[in-house]
């Protein structure tokens, strides 16, 4: 069974204060089995807090996008602009214990602040104006930020986590052993804290920084060579690419993690 949970708040005035906005409590199908929520904002942040509660919580809380007098039209010349409701048009659907969450609005952000059961996996897509923040959170966590930071905070399971234009911070209390995990920013410094009993197989590459680490990683190869044939039968090109990666093992190898950064550091700490 379908359950749609339709929310449309105001758009006024300034970020909305801890109180306030638009609450939806939704109730999964099997409180017992964990939850799987999928989001997705054109416009905004993403906010996550895993708890002892068996529903899920969704809160929305739109930021003004403040209004400038070179974008108004001439005809409204010393009048007062009136914001109209339900700019954001908030959209939560569940269905089998994955709840699905969207907004409509393009023009001004909206975040949006989750409360979930701490064993849950998360799909967390935004695009502009808006950070992802998760915290106690024990599941599979997809994050992916187009122009944002991500930060995950002492959470459980296996990440991806991708940012094109911001830094991605990782803290991992336990790691899914049977899963592989990748952290990458095209702009930006990857930090992620590891249990210090992890095992993993590690590729780490970054074109314009360095690399540090509190493990003590067993390097491989420093690179690979990827040769590439065009029309050689014919007298055509034999192309030989090393890769720049670091490769190597931590505690006798496991899963793959990957650690790439095209312009920032990386950052690879032993939990304490």
């Amino acid at each position: 069974m379908i359950r749609k949970f339709g929310i449309a708040f105001l758009c006024a005035g300034a970020l909305l204060a801890q109180d306030g906005g638009d609450k939806a409590t939704v109730p999964l199908t099997d409180p017992s089995r964990p939850a799987h929520i999928r989001v997705h904002l054109i416009e905004g942040g993403i906010i996550v807090h895993g708890g002892n509660v068996k529903d899920v919580l969704v809160e929305a809380r739109s930021r003004s996008g403040g209004e400038s007098h070179e974008s108004r039209p001439p005809g409204a010349a010393g009048m007062k602009r009136l914001d109209l409701p339900g700019n954001a048009g908030l959209d939560v659907v569940e269905e089998d214990n994955v709840i699905t969450i969207k907004t409509a609005a393009w023009n001004r952000p909206s975040d949006l602040v989750l409360t979930v059961p701490q064993r849950s996996s998360l799909q967390l897509k935004c695009l502009n104006n808006g950070d992802i923040y998760v915290e106690h959170v024990d599941g599979e966590i997809d994050a992916d930020d187009l122009n944002g930071k991500i930060t995950l905070k002492d959470v459980s399971g296996s990440v991806v986590a991708h940012s094109l234009n911001g830094a991605v911070h990782v803290s991992l209390d336990q790691v899914d052993p049977s899963k592989p995990m990748s952290f990458s920013t095209m702009n930006g410094d990857i930090d992620v804290t590891l249990p210090d009993s992890v095992k993993a197989n590690v590729r780490m590459k970054t074109d314009n920084g360095e690399i540090y680490s509190d493990f003590d990683v067993k390097l491989g190869a420093r690179s690979q060579s990827v040769p590439t044939e065009s029309g050689r039968q014919q007298g055509g090109t034999y192309h030989l690419r090393f890769d720049r990666g670091l490769y190597g093992t931590i505690n006798g190898g496991g899963p793959e993690y990957q650690f790439t950064s095209f312009n920032g550091q990386i950052y690879i700490h032993k939990k304490k």
